[in-house]
């Protein structure tokens, strides 16, 4: 979970769930483990019973931050983000299809791309990944 400055700065919260407790979206600074974050994503009943699951830590005007899990086979259908994106896999291996190529992302591995560059996304393994949005 999110570890926040001792004053919290108000700003959007999550409502939370019987899983997963509020948590703030904004403040001055927000620390995560992604280790306990995974985890918990991937405990809770969306992954479970099914294919997927995420978390949004960061939701500003100008950035958001997912940490997404998904089960071997799973497959994000092609979309576009509106701003710069960067997918880094924390665990497992994706595969991300572009018009004119396809790009395997191994655990360590950080991908970067343009803004409205169509794209669907993979798992070639179980995988996590940390997917990070800029304002377009």
């Amino acid at each position: 979970m999110a570890e926040q400055s001792e004053r919290p700065h108000p700003g959007p919260e999550t409502s939370g769930s019987p899983e997963r407790p509020p948590q703030q979206l904004v403040g001055p600074h927000l620390v995560f483990d992604l280790a306990a974050e995974s985890n918990q994503i991937r405990y809770e009943r969306g992954y479970r019973e099914g294919d997927r699951n995420a978390n949004t830590l960061v939701k500003t005007d100008g950035l958001r931050v997912v940490l997404t899990a998904l089960r071997k086979g799973a497959r994000l259908q092609e979309h576009v983000a509106p701003g710069w994106t960067s997918v880094h896999a924390l665990e497992g291996r994706l595969r991300l299809r572009f018009p004119d190529q396809t790009v395997e992302l191994p655990a360590g591995h950080l991908l970067a791309l343009a803004p409205r560059l169509p794209h669907d996304v993979e798992a070639l393994e179980d995988s996590v990944f940390l997917l990070t949005i800029a304002a377009g």
